[in-house]
This record gives C-alpha cells, sequence and structure tokens, in this order.
C-alpha cells in the first residue's frame, strides 16, 4: 500500500503558492498541505489543503519551524524571494526537515544583482555588458561613457520593481538620482547594476536542482510593463503564458548547455550549492540567449502557467523531495 504520511508546508500568500499547493496535493503520497499564511484561493481550497496564520518574515521563522516540528512536516517550500534571502531553508534544515529551496547564500543570486552579474562574468554566462557602483558619480559617468543604451537595476530585493528602462542618455542618469539619490527603492538602490539594453523576446525558465542535476521546465513568457505597446514602468509581471513558443527544443537545449548546467556547476564550485527552482530570465537576441536575471524561486506568475502542464503522473512532491535530499538523477 502506497505510503501518504507526507506533509508539506508552502510557505507564502500568492498565487504561486496557490499554484504549488494545488500541484503537491495532487500527490498520492501528500496527505495534507498547509499555507503559511496562504490567502483565499487557499482557504477556499479544501481537501488537502490548509492555511495556517503565521507570516513568511525573518521574525516567523522559529514559529513555522515550531509548526512544521509538531506537525510532521517532512517537506517544506518556500516560495518567495525575501524569506529565502533571509535564510529561511537553513532555518529548516538546520532541525532536520527537508527544504525545497536555496539557502541565504545560494538565494544571494536573486538578493544582489550586482552578485549575480559578477558570478556570470566569472563563469563565462552569455550577459548583457554592466558595470556595478555604489557610489553616484561613478555611475553617471559610466552611463555618459557607455557606447550603448542601458537599463537601470537596483542591486538589492525590489519585488519585481526595480529596473528601470531609459529611452535617452538624460532619461537614464534621471533613473540613477532616482535609484541612489532619491531612494526610491529604499536600500534595494544602495547599489546598482548599469548594464546594456538587450533587444528582443524575453523567455522565463524555471528550473529545478538538487546542487548537481538540473531539470528545465518549458519556457513561459510573462507581461512585464505596464501601458500599451510596452511603454510604462517594468511591473513585476502581469501574467503569463506557457509553453513559449518561441522556445524550440533546440533553444531550450542550448541554454541547458550554455547557462543552466554551468549556472548550477558554477555555484557547486564557488561553495553555494543551489537546491530548489533556479528561475533565469532571458533575452533572446540576434548573439543568441542572454541572462537579464536569476531568481532564487519560482516565478509569480510563470508558476501559474507552467504547473497546470505537468502530466497527472509526474508527482511534484516526490520530485521536490529528490531535490532537498540531493538525488534528483534518480
Amino acid at each position: 500500500m502506497a505510503d501518504t504520511s507526507l506533509r508539506v508546508l508552502v510557505v507564502g500568500s500568492g498565487g504561486r503558492e496557490h499554484a504549488l499547493a494545488w500541484a503537491l496535493a495532487k500527490s498520492a503520497r501528500v496527505d495534507r498541505v498547509f499555507v503559511a499564511p496562504g490567502n483565499g484561493g487557499t482557504a477556499a481550497a479544501g481537501g488537502k489543503i490548509e492555511n495556517v496564520a503565521i507570516g513568511h518574515s525573518a521574525g516567523d521563522f522559529a514559529g513555522l519551524v515550531s509548526f512544521a516540528q509538531a506537525q510532521g512536516v517532512g517537506l517544506v517550500v518556500p516560495g518567495p524571494e525575501q524569506p529565502l534571502v533571509d535564510g529561511i531553508a537553513d532555518a529548516f534544515r538546520r532541525v532536520g526537515i527537508a527544504t525545497f529551496g536555496p539557502s541565504a547564500r545560494a538565494a544571494a543570486i536573486e538578493g544582489s544583482k550586482a552578485f549575480s552579474k559578477d558570478f556570470m562574468a566569472r563563469h563565462g554566462i552569455p550577459t548583457a555588458a554592466y558595470g556595478n557602483f555604489t557610489d553616484y558619480e561613478k555611475a553617471c559617468a559610466f552611463v555618459r561613457g557607455a557606447p550603448f543604451d542601458v537599463v537601470i537595476k537596483a542591486s538589492g530585493l525590489a519585488a519585481g520593481k526595480g529596473v528601470l528602462i531609459p529611452t535617452s542618455k538624460d532619461e537614464a542618469l534621471q533613473a540613477l538620482k532616482a535609484v541612489m539619490v532619491d531612494r526610491e527603492f529604499g536600500a534595494a538602490g544602495d547599489e546598482v547594476v548599469v548594464e546594456e539594453r538587450l533587444e528582443g523576446q524575453e523567455i522565463s525558465v524555471l528550473a529545478l536542482s538538487d546542487g548537481y542535476t538540473v531539470a528545465a521546465f518549458p519556457a513561459a513568457q510573462d507581461h512585464k510593463r505596464a501601458h500599451d505597446n510596452d511603454q510604462g514602468p517594468n511591473t513585476g509581471g502581469m501574467g503569463a503564458y506557457a509553453p513559449a513558443p518561441v522556445a524550440t527544443p533546440e533553444l531550450m537545449s542550448a541554454i541547458y548547455a550554455s547557462v543552466l548546467k554551468p549556472s548550477i556547476d558554477g555555484m557547486r564550485r564557488d561553495g553555494f550549492p543551489f537546491v530548489g527552482c533556479l528561475f533565469t530570465g532571458f533575452m533572446l537576441t540576434a548573439d543568441g540567449p542572454k541572462v537579464l536575471e536569476y531568481n532564487c524561486r519560482f516565478g509569480d506568475p510563470e508558476t501559474e502557467a507552467v504547473l497546470p502542464l505537468l502530466d497527472d503522473a509526474c508527482d511534484l512532491a516526490e520530485v521536490f523531495l529528490a531535490a532537498a535530499e540531493g538525488r534528483l538523477d534518480a
């Protein structure tokens, strides 16, 4: 008789967490899916899914760990980036609970865009030309001297909104002032990345890893910029669809070989193996796919479009547990 005793804790309150809870609850092995704190959708889901009134900030970690221990949770799936950057996966691993998510050190791949750009440069991963700056005047000098159009990125976490896409050098200098002087994104703008503006179609690739093996979902495309004809500011994503037709099998093979495998291998070699979902945003340029950003977790809204594509025979709880236990290759 199949073991149906696995209890899962999903941490977060968005549509992404609802999609994760829904997919995990389909597992024959899963007895209960707790969502902390969850939302109205997970509250109404019924069946195996149940909301838990505990938040997901760093101050809530002790309460979440105590709850997981009391309930016999065997797998934790953190959703949002902030708790991962704050070390939620480390808190659960310290008490021996399998966690599908990166350590705080590995989550820096999203927590600091400057760190991630330097990582890409070190490992030969294709990305835009760039400079990292904590000094406002030096950043302005770089913008004035750059032989290309630029994008301004707050290095820290800014809820998907810390990317400014100016259309001229003057606008770029105004963007730098907004981030570094006016502190539009708070501490996230203490350091900025100024990088070459790439042209092409964007795709998002969600890939699962245990630190060695990496397996990608079909690519998605999300709708980033507000207003008609993409004329508005960047948002965290206002909807997505998958699979993206532009992501042919040949392109996905090239992305695996040039980016996904070298990224996972590079993180392990640098001393911070990545366990969890590595989200990579790509621009499909005339020179091939180039990395725009890494995220250390499932994307929102991409997850809502990607997870329903899974075959019913795919047990996501088993896959996440295998990754958390270092046996994804099996």
